[in-house]
């Protein structure tokens, strides 16, 4: 049984803001699976800011992506053919194996979805990574208590705008900063308090504005200037919790940092950076209660959609530039 697969490799490292032309589309044959094996055919990929730092040929918590091989990410596909018993054809699975159309791979890191009325992509957004991060991070590092205000940056994303929802069930004041104003638009019909535009006007006085009293939890995807407002505006004893810092990971020097960092002693101001993986003791926590909020309607979600495998770099680095609304997807032929 022959087939063909397209899939998206890595051409040359991006310097500065990725390029169309640091990537390549390739056509590779699959092979028949052998034992324990599945072949696979993708129907929705990921793509997230963090692979960004995947690109880079230095060490991190994951190792880069290699020049000429495919890259990797969360993906939903559909099993095609199975020689694993705990799969059988028409199973939806999730893997790691995305910016490919098809692919011929163990089944053991597999994981199938369960059969629920949820769009199976949500488990790329929502209920899946992005949904992870937000809840986990959220509540262990920003341990939220009724009452309290939170600022969340970049939260138009797929992380931001499930914290700010997650807030808002705590029994906190939301203020959100996006960069345009339908985004801000759609983050109010979510529930948010207040919304900054950072792209008008002063930063920090329209945060002061926002915030008269000051932030209790900052939950930070953008870092830069968004920090240095956090930490002038927090209150004693905040909590900030450092997912990303989307605003400098394309810088060819380094950026300066927040002028302001004095705040931390002063304000006794708990800063924690973490990656979702340090959260895997919460997923049972999380599938139940973020499961339930959305099976009850009481968590609302975006997606942003490219079409067909060859739109993936494009999907990716929109990314960078804002143009996208909650997840950015990538949905396959």
């Amino acid at each position: 049984m022959a087939t063909t697969s397209r899939e998206i490799r890595l051409k040359s490292r991006p310097v500065g803001m990725p390029k169309s032309e640091n990537f390549e589309v390739a056509e590779v044959a699959l092979k028949d699976p052998g034992p324990g094996e599945v072949l696979v055919r993708n129907s929705w990929m990921s793509v997230d800011p963090y692979m960004r730092g995947r690109m880079y040929d230095r060490p991190s918590y994951v190792p880069p992506f290699q020049l000429g091989e495919v890259l990797q990410g969360g993906a939903i596909g559909t099993v095609v053919k199975s020689n694993d018993e705990r799969f059988k054809e028409g199973d939806l699975v999730e893997s790691m194996l995305g910016w490919r159309e098809a692919y011929v791979g163990p089944a053991a890191p597999l994981t199938k979805l369960p059969q629920t009325n949820v769009p199976p992509q949500a488990y790329l957004g929502v209920l899946g990574m992005p949904g992870m991060t937000a809840y986990g991070g959220f509540n262990r590092y920003g341990q939220p208590k009724e009452g309290e205000t939170v600022f969340v940056s970049g939260a138009a994303g797929a992380v931001g705008s499930i914290v700010c929802q997650v807030a808002k069930l705590r029994g906190c004041t939301v203020v959100a900063s996006a960069g345009s104003d339908e985004k801000l638009a759609w983050l109010k019909s979510l529930g948010v308090d207040a919304g900054v535009n950072y792209k008008k006007g002063n930063l920090l006085e329209n945060v002061r504005a926002a915030a008269p009293k000051g932030i209790d939890i900052y939950f930070d995807n953008v870092g830069g200037e968004h920090l240095e407002v956090a930490l002038e505006v927090a209150r004693p004893f905040a909590r900030f919790v450092e997912c990303g810092m989307i605003s400098i990971y394309n810088d060819t020097t380094p950026a300066p940092g927040p002028r302001n960092m004095s705040y931390i002693v002063g304000k006794r101001i708990n800063m924690k950076g973490f990656i979702v993986i340090d959260l895997i003791d919460m997923r049972e926590q999380f599938l139940s209660e973020m499961g339930g909020w959305v099976k009850d309607g009481k968590i609302k979600w975006e997606e942003t959609v490219e079409n067909g495998i060859a739109n993936a770099p494009k999907a990716f680095l929109n990314l960078f530039t804002g143009a996208n609304t909650g997840k950015m997807l990538v949905k396959l032929d």
